[in-house]
């Protein structure tokens, strides 16, 4: 008995489980290249068919280069149609900062509200706002559509922000952050020096959740760039369109009118170069964040 403890004892100090064997790393290892490869795939198509021209994107290997018309590519694309493109590219950085910035200040007051108030059906209030969380956004366009036509406010800028502002999953992961970063002994204190509830949320705990709140921007700013289908209930007017919808609509003209195909190819790369910027702009905020959030 004592010797089968010290021989237990003396595998797990000296190797704490059964190590993986080098076929087990192999096949991980190609496995990750593969989803890699696959990740990145859509990217480089993007890239290299931006090179090309109407010709050569048909008689050409569609994975390599061949040629180099990136330059005329873009400045046909930023001249076609008097730059609609341009307008396109500022409609969606407006609908993108203005949603995401009212929709986490909404998002970061109510699960701070959640988290530290204590009032009748808060659970079931969280319930509802996680159930909420799980319902997809395509199912929400076509009954909004119905309720914004009613108040008249379609193809209006508020058609498509006033949705944007409501997140439940950005509610939750407020109350994650607000449970994780804001301490309710300072908010004692601060109540014992005077402060009112308001000034508490907006000069103690919104620095505190300065991270959780940078974490909620930016899955709002990614998924309000990359929506298509509120727009597309919401707006009929070109010039309102954003660079999802816009696209679109060339893809339409495509099948009517003339091969649109090397201005659609380049404006989708075109598009995804604000998100790469902001993604790499915000990196040290949402890596915290998201720690933050999983480690809660």
């Amino acid at each position: 008995m004592i010797r089968d403890t010290r021989a237990a004892r003396a595998t797990g100090a000296s190797g704490g489980g059964a190590r993986p064997t080098r076929g087990a790393i192999a096949l991980t290892t190609a496995l990750l290249i593969v989803f890699l490869l696959y990740s990145l795939a859509p990217t480089w198509f993007l890239l290299v068919s931006s090179t090309k021209n109407q010709t050569d994107l048909y008689s050409t290997f569609g994975l390599w280069f061949s040629g180099n018309h990136l330059g005329d590519n873009f400045q046909e694309i930023w001249n076609y149609h008097d730059g609609v493109f341009a307008r396109w590219i500022g409609n969606s950085v407006l609908y993108s900062t203005v949603g995401a910035a009212g929709s986490t200040l909404i998002s970061l007051a109510a699960g701070y509200g959640i988290a530290k108030f204590a009032f009748q059906g808060r659970g079931a209030l969280f319930a509802v706002i996680v159930g909420a969380s799980l319902l997809p956004s395509t199912l929400l366009a076509f009954p909004l559509y119905l309720v914004f036509s009613e108040i008249g406010l379609t193809n209006t800028i508020w058609a498509v922000l006033i949705p944007y502002f409501i997140n439940p999953f950005g509610v939750y992961l407020g109350k994650v952050y607000a449970d994780s970063s804001v301490p309710t002994e300072l908010m004692e204190a601060a109540r014992i020096d005077g402060a009112g509830e308001l000034r508490i949320f907006c000069v103690v705990a919104l620095r505190l959740m300065q991270t959780g709140g940078v974490t909620i921007f930016m899955l709002d700013f990614i998924n309000i760039w990359n929506n298509f289908f509120l727009p597309l209930f919401m707006l009929n007017g070109e010039r309102t369109f954003p660079v999802t919808l816009g696209l679109f609509s060339w893809v339409q003209q495509a099948q009517n009118s003339r091969d649109m195909n090397t201005l659609v190819l380049t404006g989708s790369l075109l598009s995804i170069i604000p998100l790469a910027v902001f993604m790499f702009a915000l990196q040290k905020y949402w890596r915290s964040g998201i720690l933050m959030g999983s480690l809660k």
